[in-house]
């Protein structure tokens, strides 16, 4: 039996669009974090009572410090200079209801052990449950590799051209003729394919330690061979927007029909 469970949604967190990663972070764990960047204090406190569990996990090379949440994002801000930066990737991945709440933070710790962080990220994670009926993990992500000494690395780096006699082309501006290469394979476009593909397969291992015989499966309906039509997900900006658009329909329906019968008793 399959689950409906398919929301797993990556996305990076840029400067040229006014976000933050401390903003980000503090918005995830539902702490009050400061921000050296814009010298301002993300406070978001009052969503403590949806979260779980919370933790970052740390490679071997990476600052001891860096398990402070604050220290940790402030650091990832101060090494990005460009105004248009990527400061951080997020993902948000739906938990399966049918596994007991208790393994949740096992789950997400070894799946970003696995996929993340052996591979030189730093993962901040947080695990929320409002109670709806919902249960999701937030997980950021840092985006440059350290070398051993802790020190944040280059994202890419430049390689010059050269013409048959292996020598360097000059171009017209005296610069040489040259292309960027990232320094990792981290933003590679076939990794979201194969987080999604192993978050199911880590997921359905502990659904089936857990005496479960349901497993999920991320795949689109179309590519399962289902003749359904997916729903969207709208986000709690949509969800409120239309209730609050459904309060206001209902009020005019209501006015309507005390003016009807105010003029009825006329």
């Amino acid at each position: 039996m399959t689950v409906a469970c398919p929301h797993f949604d990556v996305s990076i967190r840029q400067r040229s669009k006014g976000q933050s990663a401390v903003a980000g972070a503090a918005c995830m764990s539902a702490e009050k974090l400061f921000s050296e960047y814009d010298q301002r204090t993300k406070n978001f406190c009052y969503k403590e009572k949806e979260i779980v569990a919370k933790g970052i996990l740390l490679p071997p090379n990476a600052p001891w410090e860096y398990a402070d949440r604050q220290t940790l994002w402030n650091a990832v801000e101060a090494s990005e200079k460009q105004w248009n930066a990527q400061l951080a990737r997020g993902i948000i991945m739906a938990l399966p209801r049918e596994l007991p709440a208790n393994q949740y933070e096992a789950l997400v710790r070894e799946y970003c052990m696995e996929q993340f962080v052996s591979r030189g990220m730093i993962a901040d994670y947080a695990i929320h449950d409002k109670g709806d009926g919902n249960p999701h993990a937030h997980v950021m992500l840092t985006m440059r590799a350290m070398d051993e000494h802790g020190k944040w690395l280059p994202k890419g780096k430049r390689v010059c051209v050269l013409d048959e006699n292996g020598e360097r082309i000059k171009l017209l501006s005296g610069d040489y003729k040259s292309y960027k290469v990232r320094t990792t394979d981290w933003d590679d476009p076939g990794n979201c394919e194969r987080w999604r593909t192993t978050w199911a397969d880590t997921t359905n291992r502990y659904l089936e330690r857990a005496g479960e015989d349901v497993r999920l499966d991320l795949r689109s309906y179309e590519r399962q061979g289902v003749d359904l039509v997916p729903t969207v997900h709208m986000g709690p900006v949509v969800t409120y927007l239309e209730q609050q658009a459904s309060a206001q329909k209902l009020a005019s329906t209501t006015r309507k029909s005390d003016n009807s019968t105010v003029c009825c008793n006329r």
